[in-house]
């Protein structure tokens, strides 16, 4: 019998159980203000009343928090809302100019920096794309797009930068035989901590996470406020990777939590392969080359796919059947009640893969279980950097839960 994603309390901010409460004790400042911070963000917009409805603060603690955050520039007051009695209410929204942060992505074919603004809206990208990733050329281009884009700030929006968060493959050096690359081309990683060489040259926060659960989060933060607060989440990158959301929050394990990649699934040909061998663009991309046709779009943009028709065809039945197994197999031990699927691919691709995974989850055998809503993800291919740049946001604006 699954477990219910359920289960265990629920602490999460927003309509979907009971608020997380704030406390009118004296040093709780910083947490009520993050409280705050968290349910206006979920929320859009709120008036003081409604705040203190949600957590249990009193009027005048939550207006001293109001204040001061107004103060601090993370919150604009809207315009007055009038009722039928009493002082119109003032709705308050997140200041995007409040704070900035710089997400990086360090991927297979590709390494990415976004700067984002405090509601997770792009400022500047710089990109560039390879064969495989060595440490060298991604601390070069970590540095040349940091020093560029921070020159380019004005200082009062330098000063605002909260932090820089990673979002990287762990064990790079255990897929050189993927990649197709020698070995010793990848085994510079062992010894490499991009993080520490980094933190040499920059005086701010710096955080370190797994490509695809810093997808995951970037749903969970940037995703639509009244999103399911239970779900099981699949990024197709070059790798599929994913991650576990139980009330409200990444559920990480003892780190390895949500690695859907190795979930053995059934193939086309009868046997059973790890899902990351079925489902990943690797995968399409070899196909491709075996038919003699070009595949540079898939790393170069998403925007529109140039590519031979008959091979994306197979390639999407086949990660569809890939993905369905693997939801089967993750809600024999939760029940989720949500599945959510993105990636980096262009939006219509996106559907035709969710559509695809609707459909083979009728043809398998789900006795004993709960067929899960499948939906597709809403950040889309911004996911891993996007999830980067929510680490240093989450840390220190958001409440965990």
């Amino acid at each position: 019998m699954a477990v219910s994603a359920n289960s265990s309390q629920d602490n999460s901010i927003g309509s979907h159980g009971p608020e997380v409460r704030g406390t009118n004790q004296r040093g709780m400042r910083a947490r009520n203000e993050r409280l705050v911070l968290s349910l206006v963000r979920r929320h859009q917009a709120l008036a003081k009343s409604e705040i203190a409805r949600m957590t249990g603060l009193s009027a005048q603690t939550v207006s001293v928090i109001m204040r001061q955050l107004e103060k601090d520039g993370l919150l604009l007051r809207g315009d007055p809302v009038r009722g039928k009695v009493g002082q119109p209410s003032v709705p308050m929204r997140l200041n995007p100019d409040g704070a900035f942060f710089f997400g990086l992505k360090v991927g297979r074919r590709s390494t990415e920096l976004v700067l984002t603004d405090f509601v997770g809206k792009v400022r500047q990208r710089e990109r560039r794309t390879y064969d495989y990733p060595t440490p060298k050329a991604a601390l070069d281009f970590s540095r040349e797009s940091l020093d560029k884009m921070m020159s380019s700030m004005p200082p009062e929006a330098q000063n605002r930068v909260a932090g820089l968060g990673i979002a990287m493959p762990f064990y790079l050096w255990d897929w050189a035989q993927t990649l197709q690359v020698p070995q010793g081309k990848m085994d510079p990683w062992r010894t490499a901590d991009l993080k520490a060489d980094l933190a040499l040259g920059y005086d701010m926060p710096i955080f370190l996470q797994n490509d695809a659960t810093a997808a995951c989060g970037a749903e969970l933060v940037f995703g639509p406020a009244d999103g399911p607060r239970d779900f099981l989440y699949f990024y197709v990158g070059y790798f599929i990777g994913g991650g576990v959301v139980l009330n409200g929050s990444i559920f990480s394990g003892r780190g390895n939590a949500g690695a859907l990649g190795p979930l053995p699934v059934p193939d086309d040909a009868g046997g059973v392969k790890p899902l990351i061998d079925v489902a990943s663009l690797y995968v399409l991309e070899r196909s491709i080359a075996t038919a003699g046709a070009t595949s540079h779009s898939i790393w170069e943009t998403t925007e529109r796919w140039d590519l031979p028709e008959a091979q994306l065809e197979n390639w999407l039945k086949q990660t569809a059947s890939g993905i369905a197994g693997g939801i089967v197999s993750s809600c024999s031990l939760i029940d989720f009640g949500c599945v959510k699927i993105d990636g980096w691919m262009p939006s219509d691709i996106k559907v035709r893969l969710v559509e695809m995974v609707e459909n083979k989850l009728s043809d398998l055998n789900l006795t004993g279980l709960e067929r899960p809503s499948v939906l597709a993800g809403a950040v889309g291919p911004d996911a891993r950097a996007l999830g980067a740049a929510s680490l240093p946001l989450s840390e220190r604006y958001l409440l965990e839960t």
